[in-house]
Parts: C-alpha cells; sequence; structure tokens
C-alpha cells in the first residue's frame, strides 16, 4: 500500500466545538487550510462550532493530486457538511477562491444553509476556458504540471502555503465543473455576502459580477481595497473577518 505524504506544517485541517452554530470554512485550488485559519480561528473564538476540512489532494505535496478532482473535493465538503449540520442548528459556509465554487455547490445542494460569505469566488466559467484548454493542450502533449497560481497576496510579510504548480488534469476538473455551476447559480436564494479584491491576478471581477447579477437571494458586494487574491491572509484580512461574522451573526440560528 502506497503511502500518503506527510501534511505541510500549517495546512493542518482545524476543528472548533462550540455553540449551536456551525461554520464550515473552505480553502482554494492548490492552497490549504492555512489560507482560512484566520477566519476559522475567529469564528471559533466567537463561539461558533467550526470544520476547517484540509480537501483531498492538499496541503501535502502536489504530486498528491494526482488523481484528485471536483468529485473529490464535492465528496469531502459533502460529508464534513452533513456532520457539521448534524451536530448544530444551522451553518454558514465561507469559501476563498475554489472553497468559494464548493460553498456555491453546497448552497445550490442544501437550501436550508442560513448563508454563504463568498471570498475572490471562482463563479464565471467563460473567464477561465481558455486556461482550461490551454491545460489541455499541455496534457496533449505529455505534460502533466503548469505554473500554479498561487501567492497573489500584497502584504509582503505574507506567504501562502500552497503548490508553485497546478495539476494539469485536476486543473481541468475544476473548470468543467465551473461550466454546470455558473447555470446553478441563479438557484441559490440564501442570504450571501460576496467579497472581491479591487486587485487580483487570479481570478477576474466578472466573477464577482455575475454573482451579485445572478444570485438569487439577497446578498452584499464588498470591494477589498488592499488585497490581492488571498485576501484572507493579505491586508484586508481583519475586514474579511469583520465583514464575515457580523454577516453570520445575522443569518444564523440564535446561540444555544
Amino acid at each position: 500500500m502506497a503511502e500518503h505524504p506527510a501534511i505541510l506544517d500549517g495546512a493542518e485541517p482545524l476543528s472548533a466545538v462550540g455553540d449551536r452554530r456551525g461554520a464550515l470554512v473552505i480553502h482554494g485550488f492548490t492552497g490549504c487550510p492555512q489560507s482560512m485559519r484566520p477566519v476559522a480561528e475567529a469564528f471559533a473564538a466567537a463561539g461558533y462550532t467550526v470544520e476547517l476540512p484540509r480537501l483531498p489532494g492538499h496541503g501535502t505535496t502536489v504530486e498528491d493530486m494526482a488523481g484528485t478532482g471536483w468529485p473529490d473535493w464535492t465528496a469531502a465538503v459533502e460529508e464534513i457538511y452533513a456532520d457539521l449540520a448534524a451536530r448544530t442548528d444551522s451553518v454558514v459556509v465561507v469559501g476563498l477562491s475554489m472553497g468559494g465554487a464548493l460553498t456555491l455547490h453546497l448552497a445550490a445542494e442544501h437550501p436550508e444553509i442560513a448563508g454563504i460569505v463568498l471570498v475572490n469566488a471562482v463563479a464565471e466559467a467563460d473567464d477561465f476556458a481558455p486556461l482550461v484548454e490551454q491545460a489541455k493542450a499541455l496534457l496533449s502533449s505529455g505534460e502533466r504540471f503548469m505554473t500554479g497560481v498561487s501567492n497573489d497576496v500584497a502584504d509582503p510579510d505574507v506567504v501562502e502555503l500552497a503548490y508553485p504548480s497546478m495539476r494539469l488534469t485536476s486543473l481541468i476538473s475544476l473548470g468543467e465543473a465551473t461550466v454546470t455551476l455558473k447555470q446553478r447559480i441563479g438557484t441559490i436564494a440564501q442570504p450571501a455576502l460576496v467579497m472581491r479584491s479591487a486587485v487580483d491576478h487570479v481570478v477576474p471581477a466578472t466573477s464577482a459580477t455575475l454573482l451579485d447579477s445572478r444570485l438569487a437571494g439577497p446578498h452584499e458586494l464588498v470591494v477589498l481595497e488592499r488585497s490581492f487574491h488571498v485576501a484572507t491572509i493579505d491586508h484586508d484580512k481583519d475586514v474579511v473577518i469583520d465583514r464575515a461574522l457580523e454577516f453570520a451573526d445575522r443569518v444564523s440560528a440564535p446561540k444555544g
């Protein structure tokens, strides 16, 4: 039996037992829980019962992503959501980048979710089509990896713990899944807080614009002026945390 590679220091998942309000916090593609740990810890400090999972193929080595894709990531968040929902009276889901796409998936599947927070979420499939086609061409030529999109952070003192390259098959799986996901955005009626960075070198502003125009429920769009893509550990991390907690307190079940 093949041994699994060791989890990177800082990439460990987080679980915290709190009251009957749940918070599921989801990191992005090629990243790990490190990028969302400040958010998860803030929710835990506020008394929420929190789960911050490490998605399959993440937080170890980029070679470990082999064979993993959208079905694996959705299955993982579905399982942990079901467990968290069974232990709480309400659940808010917070996602960064691909974690935002997974948040949208959960919201479409589970209308009982109390609310969603989307930080630079992947949503506009059209923007990623050229990258997916490039990945397919590289795969056809025998390549397995391409240069990654990690560490898009404005703060020079902060480094995202993420892979420097991307597994082509995993990227293609994500890109193809966004096509279907885009068609479901109009069915999502939960309250939503959409946050996007004014300068994002990974996810164009069109994803936030799409969400703002198509989400069926009440929602608010917040622009993060001082951060790049990984805003949860960047200059605006306190803004992200404060706004996410304020939103969650408003839509969650009473403390108990």
